[in-house]
């Protein structure tokens, strides 16, 4: 697709013209449109989960934005092949989960009492707050189930982190939309009995 089309079409609308727009930018971007990802279509169906994840407390490590740039980053640097909106969400998941855990981490390593500037700037916040404590411990928990039922742990992270509905995790994973069921059932109730 020429670069003036891409920018002429006017993403959102119903559900299906943006998964659409996606696919269609992915296409272009594997046959070696390296801006293609980069599109706002693309950068606002990640800031949605990113701001699932995120949520809006004080003491998560970064705006929705932020984590957004970083996920694309390693996205643009990788060579992942990616068939639709489904698949580029799963991916994004895995980079969300893995960013949120290497800052959870690094926040866990700084002195409790140490300064830093949070999303707003502001310093003095604690080093490690509850986000860093939270992702930490479901990051255990998840390593966890992965040992115990590795498809239910994929569904949920992308689920939890990559904010995405059961069709498309259907997809994503090739298996039907009736297993995603199971497995989200079984991995929630999984991991709430390992974080409780």
């Amino acid at each position: 697709m020429a670069d003036g089309a891409r920018r002429r079409r006017k993403p959102g609308g119903p559900g299906g013209e943006v998964a659409e727009d996606i696919t269609e930018l992915l296409h272009a971007w594997q046959a070696g449109d390296r801006e293609a990802l980069a599109m706002p279509v693309v950068r606002d169906a990640l800031r949605r989960a990113a701001a699932l994840r995120l949520g809006g407390g004080q003491d998560a490590p970064s705006s929705p934005t932020g984590l957004v740039h970083e996920v694309l980053s390693r996205m643009l640097g990788g060579s992942a092949d990616l068939a639709s909106r489904a698949h580029l969400l799963a991916l994004a998941a895995l980079h969300m989960r893995t960013i949120l855990v290497e800052r959870a981490r690094l926040a866990a390593t700084r002195e409790p009492t140490a300064p830093r500037a949070g999303a707003t700037g502001a310093p003095g916040e604690p080093a490690i707050g509850e986000h860093a404590f939270d992702v930490l411990m479901l990051e255990r928990a998840l390593q966890q189930l992965e040992q115990h039922d590795e498809r239910a742990a994929r569904v949920v992270v992308m689920s939890c982190f990559g904010g995405m509905q059961r069709d498309e995790i259907a997809v994503a994973a090739s298996i039907p939309a009736a297993a995603v069921d199971g497995d989200l059932r079984f991995a929630r109730a999984w991991l709430n009995r390992a974080l409780a």
